[in-house]
C-alpha cells in the first residue's frame, strides 16, 4: 500500500449514494452478513473475514477502534461491542472526510438511522434520495385504483421529492435494465397498473415488477428535473446480473438525453467499463464504482483505474453504497482515496499529467461533480 498523495488524503468528499447505519451492536453473524450483498453467511464453515473485504476491515478499520492493524476478527468484534454502536458510528463516519451524504432511505427504512439521525452522527450534511418504487408501492398500500394510480403516484412523488436532491430506480432488481425509451401513454400505465393490482388481489406481494410502470416512474422523475440514479450491476441474489448491464439502457439514454436531467449509473461492477463508455458518449450520464470499492479491498485501485480508462473526469463520482455498518463508509472512502492516489501517482511518474491537473481531477471526482449535478451549493 503506497502512501496517499497529500491532496488526495485531504480532499473533501460527497458520497452521492449511501444508506443509513444500524444503531445496535450486531453479533458476528449479522456483522458478516452486512459485509457483503449475500443474503446469509454460508453455513459451510466459511467466514466473510476470509475475503478481501474481511481483510480490509482488519487492516483499515481496526486502527480507528484503537486496535493494531490485522487484529483477529474476534478481537475486532469484541472491541466494537465494548465501544458501543453510537461511538463506532461516530468514529467511522467522521473519519471519512465527507461533507455531504446522499441517503437512499428506501431499503429497510425501519432498521436504519433517519436522515436527521445520520446528520447528527456524521456531523455533516445529509440529503434524501427518493426511491421511486417505494413511493409507488406505498401508494398502492394506501389504496387507489388502476385508473387512479398515475395521479396518486404523481401527487405522492411531488410531496416526497420536495426536499430531495434526486430519485432512484431499482428496475434492475425487478425487470432488468432493457427498458424502452418511450414514455408510456396514460392508457398503457392504467393497463399495467391493472395487471399489477390483479396480481395483488390474487395473493402476490405489493412488489412492483412491470417494465411499463418502471418506465413511468423513471419519466416522472425526469419530468421533475431531478437527477435519476439507476442501480446497475452487482447486487444481492435477487438480481439477475446478466440483465443489469448498463448497455441495456442505451435506448432510454437516447430518449432522455435532451431532457437536461443527469443519469447516474451506480456500482456498475462487473460492467464498469461499459458504464465508462456510456458516460463518455452520452453527455448526461455519470458513473461510479461504489459498493465495489469496499468489497474489492486492496484491489479497488484496479477497478477505479479501469473506470478511468474512458470516463471523462467531469463524469466520475464517489459513492460508498454503505449500508448498516459504519465500517463500509470508512472503507469506501479510504479505498477510493487509495485508488485515486495510486492512479495519479502512476500518471505523474510517467509525466502524463501535471500536479495542477491531478489536483483538479481530485476536486472534480471527490466533490465538485456531485455538488454541480445535485445542486448542493444552493442548499
Amino acid at each position: 500500500m503506497t502512501a496517499l498523495l497529500d491532496f488526495v488524503a485531504e480532499a473533501p468528499l460527497v458520497d452521492h449514494h449511501c444508506h443509513g447505519v444500524v444503531t445496535h451492536d450486531p453479533g458476528r453473524e449479522e456483522f458478516e452478513r452486512m459485509l457483503t450483498e449475500a443474503d446469509v453467511v454460508s453455513p459451510l464453515g466459511v467466514s466473510l473475514f476470509d475475503s478481501l473485504i474481511g481483510l480490509a476491515v482488519r487492516a483499515r478499520c481496526a486502527p480507528v477502534l484503537d486496535l493494531p492493524k490485522h487484529a483477529p476478527a474476534q478481537d475486532y468484534l469484541g472491541r466494537r461491542a465494548e465501544l458501543g454502536a453510537g461511538e463506532v458510528n461516530r468514529r467511522f463516519l467522521r473519519a471519512t472526510g465527507t461533507t455531504d451524504f446522499l441517503l437512499d432511505g428506501g431499503f429497510l427504512p425501519g432498521s436504519l438511522t433517519t436522515t436527521a439521525e445520520f446528520t447528527d452522527l456524521a456531523q455533516a450534511r445529509a440529503h434524501d434520495i427518493v426511491r421511486l418504487e417505494q413511493v409507488a408501492e406505498d401508494v398502492v398500500r394506501a389504496g387507489t385504483s388502476a385508473a387512479g394510480f398515475a395521479a396518486a403516484f404523481d401527487a405522492e412523488l411531488t410531496r416526497r421529492a420536495a426536499g430531495a436532491v434526486g430519485v432512484k430506480s431499482i428496475a434492475a432488481y425487478r425487470v432488468g435494465l432493457e427498458l424502452s425509451g418511450a414514455r408510456p401513454a396514460p392508457a398503457e400505465v392504467a393497463a399495467a397498473a391493472g395487471r399489477w393490482f390483479a396480481g395483488i388481489e390474487a395473493g402476490a406481494p405489493v412488489r412492483l415488477a412491470d417494465e411499463v410502470l418502471h418506465r413511468h416512474l423513471i419519466w416522472a422523475g425526469v419530468e421533475r428535473g431531478l437527477p435519476v440514479q439507476f442501480h446497475v450491476g452487482y447486487g444481492d441474489s435477487n438480481v439477475d446480473l446478466h440483465r443489469c448491464d448498463p448497455l441495456l439502457l442505451t435506448g432510454l439514454l437516447r430518449a432522455t438525453r435532451g431532457s437536461g436531467v443527469p443519469i447516474l449509473l451506480l456500482h456498475n461492477y462487473p460492467f464498469h467499463r461499459n458504464a465508462a463508455y456510456l458516460a463518455q458518449v452520452f453527455e448526461h450520464v455519470f458513473a461510479d464504482v461504489g459498493l465495489c470499492t469496499h468489497n474489492a479491498g486492496f484491489r479497488a485501485s484496479a477497478l477505479l483505474a479501469e473506470l478511468l480508462e474512458l470516463i471523462p473526469f467531469g463524469k466520475l463520482l464517489f459513492s460508498t453504497d454503505a449500508f448498516g455498518l459504519a465500517e463500509l463508509y470508512h472503507l469506501g472512502s479510504t479505498l477510493f482515496r487509495q485508488g485515486l492516489s495510486d492512479f495519479l501517482r502512476t500518471a505523474l511518474a510517467a509525466g502524463e499529467l501535471s500536479e495542477v491537473d491531478a489536483r483538479r481531477l481530485v476536486r472534480l471526482a471527490g466533490h465538485e461533480n456531485a455538488a454541480r449535478i445535485y445542486r448542493l451549493e444552493s442548499r
